[in-house]
């Protein structure tokens, strides 16, 4: 059975992309929550950041053809920007970790 033809990687690449695409929208008023809802927010993202990477890696270590493919496909259209999939987590962290300072700093 290829990687894709799994149910469960489906399903779990499925809800994945619509939780992001929630919080996506859900961001778009970020700066109109309070404390509370900004901080959950972020903690939310760094959540979907973390499960995004294991989905990553779960591509990387399939020896799936397809799998594979989209790895590479993933690591094109990220050098188009001149990041590597490592860089996005790493400027993602980086911006999640400067969101949670401003939000003690407003203490």
């Amino acid at each position: 059975m290829g990687f894709f033809d799994s149910e469960i990687v489906q399903q779990e690449a499925k809800q994945l992309f619509e939780d992001y695409q929630a919080l996506l929208r859900l961001g778009n008023n970020y700066g109109k929550f309070d404390r509370e809802g900004k901080k959950l927010f972020i903690e939310q993202m760094e959540e979907m950041m973390e499960r995004y990477r294991i989905f990553m890696k779960r591509f990387e270590l399939s020896e799936d053809f397809m799998a594979q493919m989209t790895v590479e496909q993933i690591k094109t259209q990220l050098s188009q920007f001149s990041v590597t999939p490592q860089q996005m987590f790493d400027q993602m962290q980086m911006t999640l970790q400067r969101m949670k300072t401003e939000l003690e700093e407003q203490r």
